[in-house]
């Protein structure tokens, strides 16, 4: 899945800032649901996840796409009469302005994956996604670990799904390494 995949499927600007908080931040969808005004920190790009999986908080860093769909929704999408403090709120209908649901998100979600033809699309694979891609291009494990809100590094290795190039690449990068200091048999001469 890429983010161009499903990028034209999605109808505003609120439900790509919704999709982008998992795809690029591995978000959980009880933590966009979540997210407050106060929580997000543009300048800084990052966010402040007050309430994660088993309580715990933590801050995380954002792909400014993120801002840049968020403020958009904002400045273009948000009812002006909104009480709530939450980022992402329902735009039309009988609940405008009231705080997004789970079933609100999933809506979004199913109907943008329609849309794009994919057989599947959830909010958990987006996250998925969030985590092998940074691995993929080289973020730690510990790191990934501290984003994902993760207790234990051994949760985080079970949320990631490499691609097996990634593996041979990684594999053929450290052994080109090792080659180049001195012969593996430890001789001096080959």
């Amino acid at each position: 899945m890429t983010r161009a995949s499903i990028s034209g499927a999605l109808r505003t600007q609120r439900d790509r800032a919704i999709v982008l908080a998992m795809l690029l931040a591995g978000l959980r969808r009880c933590e966009v649901l979540g997210l407050r005004l106060q929580d997000v920190n543009p300048g800084e790009q990052r966010l402040f996840v007050a309430n994660g999986k088993g309580g715990r908080e933590r801050i995380v860093p954002i792909s400014p796409w993120f801002f840049e769909a968020l403020g958009e929704c904002l400045e273009l999408e948000r009812p002006p009469e909104v009480l709530s403090d939450a980022c992402f709120v329902v735009l039309k209908g009988p609940r405008r302005g009231v705080p997004l649901t789970a079933a609100g998100l999933d809506q979004v979600i199913d109907g943008a994956r329609a849309r794009a033809g994919l057989a599947r699309l959830s909010c958990h694979m987006l996250r998925h996604t969030c985590f092998t891609r940074l691995r993929e291009q080289g973020m730690s494990l510990e790191a990934l670990q501290a984003q994902a809100g993760h207790a234990s590094i051994e949760s985080t290795r079970i949320y990631l799904h490499l691609a097996n190039d990634w593996l041979a690449g990684e594999y053929l990068r450290a052994a080109e390494a090792i080659d180049a200091q001195a012969d593996p048999t430890g001789d001096e001469a080959a």
